[in-house]
């Protein structure tokens, strides 16, 4: 069977719109090629890689690359992504370059060309993520290895917006807590829950193809397996309470999540999201504060916004 690649260079910011929009376009896999990843290695305090060039050439921006049978008919649904990308900065993304390039690679090119992009990444002191073709050897006891298998959903660690997730998780979990994870995509925050303690862990994305990702991922990972995983629409129908909801979605998004979050969760409750961009945090702050949650503590790389969110005791 042939496949063809097609890449779209654009902004930092957009990488996981526009990789979701490939993926629910019909990409069989994806991958994600960021300047400021090379530029977080540099000074990443945890873990190495042998060659940071093997990152990306980008020196600015990000590519991100999907794979597509020739079953789909790509010249039919091509203006569609287009279009459906030259929208994104409607949302608030800016959308760099946007330029698109369409290869054809051999079947045997292209299971392995996405893989080249992902290695062992040290988050934080307990957590690292591993994809699952590569092997690796944690440093202690107390390192959490999470196993992934990136291909199809979002969510490696290597984006900002995960990376502060996971950071915030481990600040705010202590131990039995009952965990919604919002927009799971690879389900990577359900897993680094269960690494970290959390009791009870249910995970819901609007997208089938991330819920079917996440359950692959899942099953990677033993601790992971109790987790329940189910097609939803933000929190909508979920009746539950929680101690803490995490989600790593665009900023438009969580403004729609902040109300049943608020409805949900106990007193004294964390509410955890990320996939802010530096010019929508007041926006998403104020929002907050209207419904009646009080910060906690924030998290910041590069443009990217991590907040931990605190529901005050009743």
């Amino acid at each position: 069977m042939k496949w063809y690649e097609v890449k779209v260079e654009t902004a930092s910011e957009a990488v996981e719109a526009v990789a979701n929009i490939l993926v629910e376009s019909g990409a069989s896999g994806v991958s994600i090629e960021d300047a400021l990843d090379a530029a977080n290695w540099e000074s990443d305090a945890f873990g190495e890689i042998a060659d940071k060039s093997a990152l990306t050439d980008l020196t600015e921006g990000a590519r991100v690359a999907a794979y597509f049978p020739e079953t789909v008919f790509l010249p039919e649904i091509l203006p569609f992504m287009q279009e459906r990308v030259a929208a994104l900065p409607t949302f608030g993304l800016a959308i760099g370059k946007n330029d698109w390039q369409i290869t054809e690679v051999s079947d045997a090119d292209w299971s392995t060309a996405w893989k080249k992009y992902y290695h062992p990444v040290r988050i934080t002191r307990y957590l690292t993520i591993l994809p699952s073709w590569e092997s690796y050897t944690p440093a202690s006891e107390e390192e959490k290895v999470i196993t992934l298998d990136p291909g199809m959903a979002f969510g490696t660690g290597t984006h900002p917006t995960t990376r502060l997730s996971l950071q915030a998780l481990e600040v705010i979990l202590r131990g039995g807590e009952r965990v919604l994870d919002v927009g799971t995509g690879s389900g990577v925050l359900s897993i680094a829950a269960k690494y970290l303690g959390a009791g009870k862990v249910t995970a819901y994305d609007l997208d089938e193809v991330a819920v079917r990702s996440a359950k692959e991922n899942l099953d990677l990972n033993p601790v992971a397996q109790d987790v329940e995983v189910y097609a939803n629409n933000l929190l909508n129908g979920v009746a539950e309470e929680a101690d803490v909801i995490v989600a790593n979605i665009l900023a438009e998004i969580i403004l729609l999540l902040i109300p049943d979050a608020y409805r949900l969760l106990k007193p004294n409750g964390r509410f955890v999201v990320s996939g802010i961009i530096h010019d929508k945090v007041d926006e998403v702050m104020e929002a907050m504060y209207t419904e009646g949650f009080e910060v906690d503590q924030l998290f910041k790389q590069q443009d990217w916004y991590a907040i931990i969110l605190k529901k005050a005791e009743e």
